[in-house]
Order: C-alpha cells, then sequence, then structure tokens
C-alpha cells in the first residue's frame, strides 16, 4: 500500500486520522473500538485481535502473538525475538496478508497485561510503534489499537510519541461510564 493520497480528502479515512499522530491508539469504549475496526475492515485492512484481558504473565502474551500472527516453531517467546519476528511480519514474510491495505493488532483488556507485566506491556508497545514505523518506510501500514477497561490507563511515549487516547473519547469526561 502506498502512502496515503496527498490530493484526496483524507477527513474522512479512519486509517489517516488514526496513524497522523501516532501508530498505537487507545480506547476504552468497545462500541468506539467495534465501529473503528469495522470501517478498517470495510476498507482492506487486516484487523487481527488478540484478547490481553487473560495475559497475567509475559509467557501467555507471548503464546498468543506466536499463535496470531503464526510466528516460526523457533520463536525464543521473549521481548527481544518478538521485535524479531515483528520485522518479520512487517515484510510480510507471516502475519499479515500482502494484498491487505494494511494490519492492524487490537489488543483488547490491555489493562490487565498492563497492571501484570508494566515494563512488558510498555515495551509491546514501543515494539509496535517502531514497526509501524519502519512499515511506514516500505510503504506499507501497521497500527496498534488498544482497547483498556481503565479509562486512566497511561503509557509512556512510544517509539518516541506519546500513545494517545482516540478523538472520540481524547476528554477525560467521555471515558466514564454512562
Amino acid at each position: 500500500m502506498a502512502a496515503f493520497d496527498a490530493e484526496a480528502d483524507l477527513s474522512g479515512d479512519r486509517a489517516f486520522r488514526l496513524m497522523s499522530n501516532t501508530p498505537v491508539t487507545l480506547f476504552w469504549r468497545s462500541s468506539i473500538l467495534d465501529r473503528t475496526t469495522g470501517w478498517l475492515r470495510d476498507h482492506g485492512y487486516q484487523v487481527t485481535h488478540l484478547d490481553a484481558s487473560g495475559w497475567t504473565a509475559e509467557e501467555a502474551m507471548h503464546r498468543d502473538m506466536a499463535a496470531v500472527l503464526g510466528f516460526p516453531g523457533y520463536y525464543g517467546h521473549n521481548l527481544d525475538a518478538l521485535n524479531d519476528c515483528m520485522r518479520d511480519v512487517v515484510s510480510q514474510e507471516y502475519g499479515w496478508t500482502p494484498e491487505a491495505a494494511g494490519l492492524v493488532l487490537v489488543f483488547t483488556g490491555y489493562d490487565t497485561f498492563a497492571t501484570h507485566c508494566p515494563r512488558s506491556a510498555q515495551i509491546v508497545l514501543d515494539t509496535m510503534a517502531c514497526h509501524s514505523r519502519s512499515a511506514s518506510l516500505i510503504g506499507r501500514r501497521l497500527m496498534c489499537l488498544v482497547q483498556s477497561n481503565d479509562p486512566q490507563i497511561r503509557f509512556q511515549p512510544v517509539g518516541a510519541v506519546p500513545a494517545l487516547w482516540n478523538g472520540a473519547e481524547w476528554a477525560d469526561a467521555n471515558r466514564r461510564p454512562d
């Protein structure tokens, strides 16, 4: 997929809006995440879901990432190996259909992982941000959407930029139960 068309009206392009500030976007309301992933799917993106609500140890994250993205059998199940395999995902050796407009990794219930493994949770998001930048350099789009049941969750900057809330939930007031 080539870069976004500078001549096109991109105001309605959710992928452009998501990626213009950060490759890692936070969501609290599942309904907003569902509308976003539906739009992306309808526009040719491969949307890959990972349920992080059961990740109370780093090993669970590695197991699920390896399974969902089709990592090779020699995957080392550590953060360095994740970084290496994501390089192959960006190259579309596995985990990503070349015909897709881009790859969207969707982590739901990420607050569980962030609570139990805060350092690893931060590193995973940083890894995704760095590989998103690498993907864009070769005309590919990789983004990470992170749903949290904690509306106050915060992360350190990823890929040298902050993880930001989506536009509909930017204000703290929009992340309060109805």
